[in-house]
């Protein structure tokens, strides 16, 4: 694929770039970018963005060299030895029995109608392999897209095992806040009609003494954290874990590129040496391998070949952009011209963050923001004001990119594309949720096309060039 083909060039930019005669040449390439440089400069020395977004002008400087040339770009990943061993001796997808109803489980008759109240018609393709294996008892790694059922799997397997013995039984581990409140409330919503289960979250910023209260008053049958505090709580003695059945670690290679391997180490050790453990992630990384071969006995494997991870329902285009600047104003024309409900834009750094937020606001956008700065509350406050639709845009950095479930979301937009092909496709899947529909632009600009070219190679992917935007549908 050519990226340098076509330069998308936004309206309020295109009236500067046109010749003596009034004429513009829509075919921007590199070759013939520095014959409009001058004509660049005289555009943007006036402009408010030289002032109010001084890192896109510093990224622009530092730029050494635009003129290359993009079809040359060749992007080889090997697989490394750990990952063959594993996908040639470990796959076993073909032995594990599917059920196609939820009533082929004889699950309790409590949780079976909180599934069903849950709006779960049919299990999706992970529910199918992986819930029979937990409630059997088999430690698993299961590999899965976002957006397909993921967090209702391991829930409803963790709500089956536990029983009335007011101990926890079950440990959730999610990495960020974000994703432990929705497994905790996914499992409060699923379980609603276990009145006999108690359920507890234990995350940092709450108190460590209510936590132990609540389980010393309800049992705390199943356990929600993050891998801090969850740590924290056993070695101060405050999380009794001597009756632990099944312990779920949700985005294993998430937790283990923040960090946290020492800390999930600690509480794999920890609990009894019986205990079941499964281990969620959309990718995995040698990490989380390696783990697996440390602590898994015998594990089931559910795996999603490479190709099959680029989300089924999701269209996912680009927008070559010859000055990142001009990234603001095609925005504005995305929003001027597309029917768009509740959309994710990602930056990647916190400054990027800021200050698309600043230009959205002076355009009458209402946004709202999300960064790892923001405190517990702040951060919670932001995603019950998205969810509930008060707002329609949120501005993210990574920290959205795992997991959340926002179901109004049909579009996601790149604003600055990630290094990292696991993050892209977390990204990605914040949109088409559970088999619908989305969209998926990524800004590009020539610095970036190594990494889009990547991105394809890996997941053996073509993201087309945007076509004309009365033809999108979301």
């Amino acid at each position: 694929m050519c990226y340098a083909a076509h330069f998308y060039v936004p309206p309020v930019i295109r009236s500067t770039l046109e010749d003596g005669n009034g004429n513009w040449v829509p075919n921007l390439n590199l070759s013939e970018q520095n014959n409009k440089t001058e004509l660049d400069n005289q555009k943007f020395n006036n402009s408010s963005i030289e002032k109010d977004f001084p890192s896109l002008i510093n990224k622009k400087n530092n730029e050494k060299n635009l003129n290359i040339e993009f079809d040359n770009i060749n992007v080889i990943k090997t697989k490394t030895k750990e990952e063959k061993e594993f996908e040639n001796n470990n796959n076993n997808n073909d032995s594990i029995q599917l059920i196609e109803t939820f009533d082929e489980l004889n699950l309790k008759n409590e949780l079976l109608r909180g599934i069903y109240a849950y709006g779960f018609e049919k299990p999706s393709e992970i529910q199918k392999k992986a819930i029979l294996p937990m409630i059997n008892g088999n430690d698993l790694v299961a590999q899965a897209q976002s957006g397909t059922g993921k967090t209702g799997t391991f829930c409803i397997s963790a709500l089956q095992i536990v029983d009335d013995l007011k101990k926890p039984q079950v440990i959730i581990i999610s990495p960020t806040h974000e994703l432990a409140d929705q497994s905790y409330n996914v499992a409060k919503s699923i379980g609603s009609f276990m009145t006999n289960i108690n359920i507890n979250k234990m995350i940092g910023g709450t108190s460590k003494r209510e936590s132990y209260e609540e389980i010393k008053k309800g049992g705390g049958q199943i356990i929600v954290g993050t891998p801090g505090r969850i740590i924290d709580m056993i070695r101060s003695k405050l999380l009794p874990i001597d009756a632990i059945k099944l312990l779920i670690i949700d985005e294993a290679d998430e937790m283990l590129s923040l960090g946290f391997e020492n800390d999930l180490k600690s509480i794999i050790k920890s609990i009894p040496e019986t205990s079941q453990i499964t281990l969620f992630s959309a990718t995995l990384s040698e990490e989380a391998i390696d783990l697996t071969n440390m602590f898994l006995q015998n594990p089931m494997h559910i795996l999603i070949e490479k190709e099959k991870l680029s989300l089924d329902g999701l269209k996912q285009y680009y927008i070559a952009l010859q000055d990142p600047r001009w990234k603001f104003d095609t925005i504005t024309e995305i929003y001027e011209n597309l029917n768009i409900g509740q959309t994710i834009i990602f930056c990647n750094t916190k400054r990027e963050v800021d200050e698309l937020a600043y230009f959205m606001e002076k355009e009458d956008h209402m946004v709202s923001v999300l960064h790892g700065d923001m405190t517990t509350d702040e951060r919670k406050s932001v995603m019950c004001s998205f969810r509930s639709g008060s707002t329609r845009v949120l501005i993210s950095s990574n920290v959205l990119s795992r997991g959340i479930d926002v179901q109004g979301v049909s579009l996601v937009i790149n604003f600055s594309i990630c290094d990292n092909v696991d993050t892209y496709l977390h990204r990605i899947g914040r949109c088409a949720r559970f088999g619908k529909k989305g969209v998926a632009i990524n800004f590009i600009t020539p610095r970036d096309v190594r990494t889009i070219k990547n991105i394809e190679h890996h997941y053996s992917i073509e993201i087309e060039e945007m076509p004309m935007m009365n033809t999108i549908k979301l």
